[in-house]
This record gives structure tokens, sequence and C-alpha cells, in this order.
């Protein structure tokens, strides 16, 4: 295999596949990306058996070939390299030699015949969206998957196709975050898989502002297909809680406040807690006001009152201020609506948005 490459794009490509590679493994091949050059187009390939990530960039192809090299060393010196072209050149004993101005390596590679083959679904179950769009839902709705190992469906994000519509939801059994957007869905091909957290987080970096994502899923496997890029990730397993039983179907009383203030606000009362996140946060609702205080025995205590549309009854409940400020950071509106079915229940947190967030209080 022999190439030339421009360093910005081969660096750009080296980091969009390097998250893959895990940190420790018992197979030295996972530790190497899979080069293959043919047809003036460089295919890079990371995988951990569980995500796999592939992008393609244009290369001056002398020679068509395949090798795995170790990533974070390439990534090394490929980082400290001048701007311009780099020449690759790899000899039948995988050893590399990489030639940039002055700069001069040489690399030990792996034969590509030991790099794991990038998985593919099975199924034909195939959607595209936006992606810029479906990168917005995962951000809405990923910070309330649990991080309970012990309840591994839930630490996974919910893609739901059915109804004409895609359904983005996570929860950790005491919030749940869910957005929803219209797509053409054949009723032969509704389904639902639920994503890790690592694919998830994955998937949001490799989506940028323009063009369109083919989202292709089975039983077990998910593919994301970005221009020249791909992820590949197995799913998780089992059953996801019905969600729509935790939805409250009516309010009794409804708030408007505007997001930017109530994310201000519970901020600075935060500090008081000085990192103890079993301090709730109390929210008082009193005619057009809004208090919320803190109150942490070994530090002090802090209160702000903002104004608010609200015509109820007086209304006094504590929450994790964490799980209120996680929603009003990933939506844009200007203005957020809580609904309360009873004071001791579940809040509602809507938008003008297809979103919404179910809060569970915290209880005494």
């Amino acid at each position: 295999m022999k190439i030339t490459v421009e360093k910005s794009s081969f660096l750009e490509a080296l980091l969009s596949v390097s998250s893959a590679v895990p940190a420790r493994s018992a197979l030295q091949i996972l530790s190497n990306a899979l080069f293959e050059a043919k047809e003036g187009v460089l295919t890079v390939t990371t995988t951990n058996l569980d995500l796999g990530i592939k992008c393609a960039i244009p290369a001056k192809v002398d020679a068509d070939g395949a090798t795995t090299l170790p990533i974070k060393r390439l990534l090394g010196i490929v980082r400290e390299l001048g701007d311009g072209a780099i020449e690759i050149d790899v000899d039948d004993k995988d050893c590399a030699t990489l030639r940039s101005g002055p700069s001069f390596f040489k690399i030990v590679g792996i034969p590509a015949a030991d790099f794991p083959k990038f998985q593919r679904p099975e199924g034909k179950a195939s959607f595209t969206l936006g992606a810029p769009i479906f990168r917005e839902m995962l951000r809405k709705t990923s910070y309330a998957a649990s991080e309970d190992e012990s309840r591994h469906i839930i630490t996974g994000v919910l893609l739901s196709f059915r109804d004409g519509k895609i359904t983005v939801v996570a929860t950790d059994g005491r919030r749940l975050a869910l957005v929803e957007q219209e797509l053409e869905i054949p009723v032969e091909m509704e389904t639902d898989v639920v994503l890790p957290a690592k694919s998830v987080a994955e998937a949001m970096r490799l989506l940028k502002d323009e063009g369109d994502v083919k989202i292709t899923v089975d039983a077990k496997m998910a593919l994301f297909e970005y221009g020249d890029a791909a992820l590949a990730t197995k799913l998780i397993e089992g059953a996801f809680p019905n969600f729509r039983q935790v939805i409250p179907q009516n309010f009794v009383e409804r708030v408007e406040v505007a997001r930017e203030d109530l994310l201000a606000a519970i901020r600075r009362v935060s500090v008081i807690s000085a990192d103890d996140r079993s301090v709730p946060a109390r929210l008082s609702f009193k005619g057009a006001e809004l208090t919320i205080s803190m109150e942490n025995p070994e530090v002090g205590e802090s209160r702000e009152t903002i104004a608010i549309k609200y015509g109820g009854r007086d209304l006094q409940l504590d929450f994790n201020p964490e799980y209120v400020m996680a929603p009003l950071r990933n939506v844009d509106t200007d203005a957020i609506y809580i609904e309360f079915a009873s004071e001791r229940g579940p809040a509602t947190f809507k938008c003008d948005l297809p979103f919404l967030y179910v809060l569970m209080p915290v209880r005494k």
C-alpha cells in the first residue's frame, strides 16, 4: 500500500474513529486501526467489538492495499507533523514508513486479515432523517439515562419507530426525557431499539449541522451512515419500560416561566449545596412568583425569587436541582411550562417543541 494524504483530513479521520479503540484489550489488534486504500479513497476503521466507526477521506493511491497500525501512536505522530502532505508506504510485512517534509517515522503494524469485520445489521428496517435533527433529539434526552448497571436496559436510549414518528426516550426511574419527530415508517418496519450510552455519545459527535443520516436496525445492531462516515453498534437487548404509563395525562396546575431565568436562578442557588447531591432545591409557587431555596446545614442557605405566570394554588415541592437544570440546558425555547397533576406527584416540563420531561419530587 502506498498513499499520499493531507495532514488535516488524515488527522480528522483518526480523531473521528479513535474513540472506538478500547483503553485496554487482551487483543492487540483492537488497539490498531484498519487502513484500506483503493481508487482514490483511504478508509480508516476502528472497533471494540461492540462499537465500530469508519471514515473515508480522499487520498492519492499509488498502490492499493490494507494494513492495521496502532492508532494512538499514529495520532501522536500526525499531530506533531507540519501542515501539508504525508506519504505512507507499507511493505509486505506491514511495516509502514511515514514521510512529511523533513520528518520520517517507521511503525510496525499487524496484517489487515486479523482485523475484525465491520458488522452491519441484517435487517431491512431503514430510515433517513436530517442529521442535525437526530443529533438534537439525542441531546435533548440522553442526559436522563441511568448510570446504574444493575438496570442495564435503562442505561441506554430508546429509539421507537412507530405510528409515523421516531420517539427518543431516556429514563433513570426518577426522571424521563422524551422527544418526537414525524417520520415516514412503513408498518412492516415498525420497531424499538435501545442504543448504549457510548454509542449515543459517538453518534452525536459524528453528526454535523447538515445532511441526512441513514439509520438501519435489526434486533441486535444499528448502523448510522452519514456522508463518508459510518457507526455500527450492538444494541442493549431486553424490553424497555413502558414509558407511556409514567407520563401524566392530565394536570391541575400549570406554570409558565422563562427558561433562562429559571436555569440561572437554580444554578446560583445551588452553589450553597457545596456539591452535596443530597441537598434538594425547594420550589415554592405563589401567585406570580417562584421562590427557589436550598439549605445545607453544614454551609448555609440560599434563596432567589423570579417572576412566573401562574394563577393556581400555592405549591411547594423539593427537586434534585441538577435534574431540574438538565432539560433547561438542552432545549432552546424561551418559555418552559411546568404542569402538576398533584402536589406529591411528578412535574412535567414542556415547551413549544415535541418534547417533555417528567420529574419526580424528592421525598423526605
